[in-house]
């Protein structure tokens, strides 16, 4: 994480720091967008997911891309979303267990999760 970023997490329901984490990004309701300045946040915004069409693997790549998310936390996702996210330079950590939205952005912030890889990535996408 750089000293200014923004983190992204899948969200279900309306999101938020006491929201629980999506296990599906694709077919999340929304994302929690984080700002985050000297490892702090400082403001949370929630934007909605756009439905989760056939070939619509990428609408979210271009969603966050256009909010200047920086570092998105997953618990999987294809590999034809995960390429188009290192090539706008979004990085995408793993994390496969945590539903607190509040506690995987503090691992995110501790430095605490690993870059998601092919190992995590989702058949069918």
């Amino acid at each position: 994480m750089h000293e200014s970023s923004q983190g992204a997490v899948p969200s279900q329901g309306a999101g938020g720091l006491s929201g629980v984490r999506s296990g599906h990004f694709g077919q999340c309701d929304c994302f929690t967008l984080v700002d985050i300045v000297a490892g702090e946040v400082v403001e949370v915004q929630i934007v909605d997911n756009p439905p989760h069409e056939h070939g619509g693997c990428l609408r979210p790549v271009e969603l966050l891309a256009g909010h200047n998310v920086d570092a998105l936390v997953v618990a999987g996702m294809g590999a034809r979303p995960l390429a188009g996210f290192e090539e706008v330079g979004i990085a995408v950590y793993y994390e496969g267990e945590t539903a607190d939205i509040a506690r995987v952005i503090e691992m995110m912030l501790q430095g605490e999760l690993p870059k998601m890889d092919a190992r995590n990535v989702c058949g069918g996408h």
